[in-house]
Order: structure tokens, then C-alpha cells, then sequence
């Protein structure tokens, strides 16, 4: 019995490529005309012209990034971008925007109050349930900032070991609880 011979014609890539090329205009008619808009927009507005400016310059620009990343300073900018990335990823976007909007409202009360508000008033707010509910997750915030810390091991003193020292970020600490327990207890105050 007589075996089959293979054929195989040969194709010339480029003119198959060539041929692609060819039919393109009329198979994807739609999707070439929505790219020569974009390239059209994208060159009236600028765009193309910095993505050239950044593509002559990358090797500059990468340069720069490198040397600045050598610095302590960079590395530490990197490490807290990416800090903030995680914070940004775990927080939900509703309640970012609540706390936004509690802000804008907080501001805007604050620029209409004409004098400041005397101690009994700020006793009121304070022990308001709204308040008190704003209160207790700032205080959660701090004591899982607390929890975190890293405490220096002192080996004269074992029941120093046990405090937490004061360090420079306490008034820092300070003042974004006492700023975010203000924009909660206006973002409470509005919902109820």
C-alpha cells in the first residue's frame, strides 16, 4: 500500500501578512475608525505629544528616579506610597466618601461659627451619642496604633518595659484623632 505524501504549500509570512493588512480595513472597519478618533483627540489635546516627550526623555527620567530612590528619603517615600496604597485598598469607598462629606460639613460650620464655642458646648457635643460613637472608633484607631508600636527593650528597668515611651508622633497622633473625631461626630450628627 502506498503511503500518502504530505504537502505543505509554502507561505511567505510577510505576504500573508501583507494580505491581513489588505482585509483589515473591511473586517474591522468600526474598531480602525473609534482608534482614529482617539489618536485625533489624543493629538489635539496633547496627549501624543507628552507620551513623545516621555518616551525621548525616559531614559533621563529614569535616571532621576533611580537617583532619587538611592536616598534614604526615597526609600522611605516608596515604602509609605506603598503603606498608603494597602490603607487605601483595606478602607471602603463609602465610607471614605462619608468621612469626605463630613468634612466638607464640619469646615463649612466651623467658617460660619463666629466665636469660638464655649467649653459647655464642646461638653455637649461631646457627650452626645453620635459623638460617643465617633469617640469609640477613634479610640479603637489609637489603641490598635498603641498595640503596634514598637516598644524598646530596656533590661535595667523591667517595669519601664511596660510603658509606652512619648515619642515625637503623639501630638501628631493627637491632632488627626481629635480632626477625625470631628468629622465623625458631624457625619453622626447629619444622619440622625
Amino acid at each position: 500500500m502506498a503511503n500518502p505524501i504530505a504537502f505543505k504549500p509554502k507561505v511567505d509570512p510577510k505576504q500573508e501578512r501583507d494580505r491581513q493588512l489588505a482585509a483589515a480595513p473591511s473586517s474591522h472597519a468600526e474598531e480602525l475608525l473609534v482608534v482614529y478618533d482617539i489618536l485625533k483627540t489624543a493629538h489635539a489635546n496633547g496627549t501624543l505629544d507628552l507620551v513623545n516627550g516621555l518616551l525621548g526623555g525616559r531614559d533621563i527620567i529614569a535616571g532621576k528616579l533611580a537617583e532619587y530612590a538611592k536616598l534614604p528619603g526615597g526609600i522611605a517615600a516608596i515604602r509609605n506610597l506603598l503603606a498608603a496604597g494597602k490603607v487605601l485598598m483595606a478602607i471602603d469607598p463609602e465610607t471614605l466618601d462619608q468621612v469626605s462629606k463630613a468634612l466638607v460639613t464640619a469646615t463649612g460650620q466651623h467658617k460660619n461659627e463666629l466665636r469660638a464655642p464655649s467649653l459647655i458646648q464642646l461638653a455637649l457635643r461631646a457627650t452626645s451619642e453620635d459623638s460617643r460613637r465617633g469617640l469609640s472608633l477613634l479610640t479603637l484607631m489609637l489603641s490598635g496604633l498603641g498595640r503596634n508600636q514598637n516598644v524598646p527593650q530596656d533590661h535595667k528597668n523591667p517595669i519601664r518595659q511596660t510603658v509606652t515611651p512619648v515619642t515625637s508622633s503623639a501630638p501628631i497622633l493627637l491632632a488627626a484623632t481629635a480632626c477625625l473625631g470631628s468629622a465623625l461626630f458631624l457625619f453622626m450628627r447629619r444622619k440622625s
